[in-house]
């Protein structure tokens, strides 16, 4: 299948980052001020292109409520704690962002007006309207939801046109490729194909959130050098899940 590139100029789209793409792979560290840095320079480019940007941070490099749960921990507690840990992330992207002279804002779902503007989804409109780049912080503010799924709700509500994913792979294959390495992957499938096939691309409540809101999402490898800047730039890169 070949990937509808002309339908990626997108005005508006969100950014959603893993939690574990900020901290150096083999590192001790939470996270890396050093690819911090680099994911807010690469924004920085972007902007020039015109999009406007909203950014959703995962908290997996700091905790992870479905694991804690595991072990014991009450999983509602344990998804606040991880909500908290996206903000850390949050905060730590504004300071790399303003350092950059970017215009940005914290806006949080669960309230502490001390660190972060509560979310409010008129205000958080105008602002990306303006060129501000908007950081989503702790999820939905719901337990049992994950931030795949603050990214879809995201961007429903802002009526982005795309959600950029990056990952720790440059795109959807059709099987593993760390297990099998003949496994293909898709410059674009359609979203029938992924749920035909079981890609996982998201969570299930995610990938139904943009299935139903005809939501592109672009799949790319967050480590290439510049990718966050073509990606959000509208460029030809990763696979592109679309309505077909």
């Amino acid at each position: 299948m070949s990937s509808p590139t002309e339908d990626r100029q997108f005005k508006r789209v969100i950014l959603k980052l893993s939690g574990e793409a900020l901290r150096e792979p083999g590192s001790h560290d939470n996270i890396s001020p050093e690819i911090v840095e680099r994911v807010a320079k690469e924004i920085k480019k972007a902007i020039k292109s015109d999009v406007e940007i909203g950014v959703v941070c995962g908290g997996g490099n700091f905790w992870r409520g479905a694991s804690a749960s595991a072990r014991g921990m009450d999983r509602a507690t344990a998804d606040y704690v991880g909500m908290l840990a996206t903000v850390m992330n949050a905060l730590a992207l504004q300071s790399a962002l303003e350092a950059e002279d970017v215009t940005c804002t914290v806006q949080s779902a669960i309230e502490m007006k001390n660190v972060a503007e509560p979310f409010i989804r008129r205000k958080a409109n105008r602002q990306l309207s303006v060129g501000t780049v908007v950081i989503f912080a702790a999820g939905t503010g719901s337990p049992f939801f994950s931030t795949d799924t603050t990214a879809a709700l995201r961007a429903s509500e802002m009526n982005a046109d795309a959600i950029m994913k990056a990952t720790m792979v440059d795109g959807v294959y059709c099987s593993d490729p760390k297990k099998n390495p003949d496994a293909k992957r898709y410059d674009s499938v359609t979203f029938a194909d992924c749920l035909s096939q079981d890609l996982k691309v998201m969570d299930s409540t995610a990938f139904t959130l943009c299935q139903d809101n005809d939501i592109p999402i672009i799949v790319f490898d967050i480590n290439g050098e510049g990718n966050i800047t073509k990606a959000l730039a509208g460029d030809d890169i990763g696979t592109m899940i679309h309505k077909g």
